[in-house]
C-alpha cells in the first residue's frame, strides 16, 4: 500500500487522514507538533475500521522520522488568520512552519510528492518546492479542486440537478483574485452561460470567490474542512492510482500563461510523478486580464516573503 503521510492534525488534517483511509488510498501517518494530538486522533481513525470497512492503517506521531519512506505528503500545518491579524502577520509565521515542515520532508521523504494546504497557499506552495529543492512538478498545492467543487455546488443548487453532471474550472490565486470560468464550466457538456442567465452566473461566481470566507463567517470560530479535505483526497487519489486527471491545481508555471517562477491555479494532468502537464486554455482578454491580476498579487506576496527572507527565498 502506499504510504501517505499528513502534517498538520488539525480539522482539515485529520478529516483528510480518515478520508483517505475509508477510501483505501494508502496507509496514513499523520504528524504533529502537539503531543497526544495525532496519536489520538489517528487511533480514533484506525477503531473505526471494522465499523466502516476499511483495512488501512493509521498512525499517529511527533517524530519526522516516522514519514520516512512516504509516497504522498500532504501539508496542513500552519495557523489560519485571526481578527486583527495582517496578512504579513500571517505569512511571516506560516513561513517559519513550512520552512521547518519542508527540510524535514526533504530528508525524510526525499521521494514524495508534496501537496500543500497552508495558507497564504500559492506563495507557501512556492516556499515549499524551494526549501525542499524538489522539481517544481512533485510540489504542488490545493487550490482549484476545492474552488472548483465550490462552484459546481452553487450551480447544482441554483439548476435544481446533480452535481455529478458538472464540470466546473477555476484558475488563479487561491484567494479574493481566484477566476471561476464560466466559459468552461459546463453541465452534461452544455455551457453553463447557456443554463443561467448572466447575472445569475456572476453571482454564483462571486460567491465562489467568496466560498470560504463565507463559512468563517457562519463558523465565527474557525474555517472550512470538510470540502477542504475532500478536495486534498481527490488529489492524493489522483497521484497514487495514476489515474492522470485534469484537475486545477496550484501548480508552477515556466512560460505557460505568460508566466514565469510562480504558482498559480491551473488545470493539470496529475498522476503519479506529480504535475505531469500543465494545460493551456485560450482565454478571452477579459479572462487574461483576470489571471493576470491574480498573478500579480501572488507575485506580490512572493516579493513580500523575499523581504521577510532577507532578499532570498531559498532562505
Amino acid at each position: 500500500m502506499p504510504k501517505i503521510t499528513i502534517i498538520g492534525a488539525g480539522a482539515v488534517g485529520a478529516t483528510a487522514a480518515q478520508r483517505i483511509v475509508e477510501k483505501e488510498l494508502g496507509d496514513v501517518v499523520l504528524t504533529d507538533i502537539v503531543e497526544g494530538l495525532p496519536q489520538g486522533k489517528a487511533l480514533d481513525i484506525l477503531e473505526s475500521g471494522p465499523l466502516c470497512g476499511y483495512d488501512s492503517k493509521i498512525t499517529g506521531t511527533n517524530d519526522y522520522r516516522d514519514i520516512e519512506g512516504s509516497d504522498v505528503v500532504v501539508v496542513t500545518a500552519g495557523i489560519a488568520r485571526k481578527p486583527g491579524m495582517t496578512r504579513e502577520d500571517l505569512l511571516k509565521i506560516n513561513a517559519k512552519i513550512i520552512k521547518g515542515v519542508s527540510q524535514n520532508i526533504a530528508g525524510y521523504a526525499p521521494d514524495s510528492i508534496v501537496i500543500t494546504v497552508t495558507n497564504p497557499l500559492d506563495i507557501m506552495t512556492y516556499y515549499t518546492m524551494k526549501n525542499t529543492g524538489f522539481p517544481p512538478s512533485r510540489v504542488f498545492g490545493m487550490s482549484g479542486v476545492l474552488d472548483s467543487g465550490r462552484f459546481a455546488s452553487f450551480i447544482a443548487n441554483e439548476l435544481g440537478c446533480s452535481v455529478r453532471d458538472i464540470s466546473a474550472m477555476v484558475l488563479g490565486g487561491h484567494g479574493d483574485t481566484m477566476v471561476p470560468l464560466p466559459r468552461f464550466t459546463s453541465v452534461s457538456g452544455v455551457p453553463v452561460t447557456e443554463l443561467l442567465s448572466e447575472d445569475a452566473v456572476r453571482r454564483l461566481v462571486d460567491r465562489t470567490i467568496n466560498g470560504g470566507a463565507e463559512i468563517v463567517n457562519l463558523l465565527k470560530t474557525g474555517s472550512a474542512y470538510y470540502a477542504p479535505s475532500a478536495a486534498v483526497t481527490n488529489m492524493v487519489e489522483a497521484v497514487v492510482k495514476d489515474t492522470d486527471r485534469i484537475l486545477p491545481v496550484c501548480a508552477y508555471l515556466d512560460g505557460e500563461y505568460g508566466k514565469k517562477d510562480i504558482y498559480l491555479g491551473v488545470p493539470v494532468k496529475l498522476g503519479k510523478r506529480g504535475v505531469e502537464k500543465v494545460i493551456e486554455l485560450e482565454l478571452t482578454e477579459e479572462e487574461k486580464k483576470a489571471l493576470d491580476r491574480s498573478a500579480e498579487a501572488v507575485m506580490s506576496g512572493i516579493a513580500d516573503l523575499e523581504k521577510l527572507e532577507g532578499g532570498s527565498t531559498h532562505g
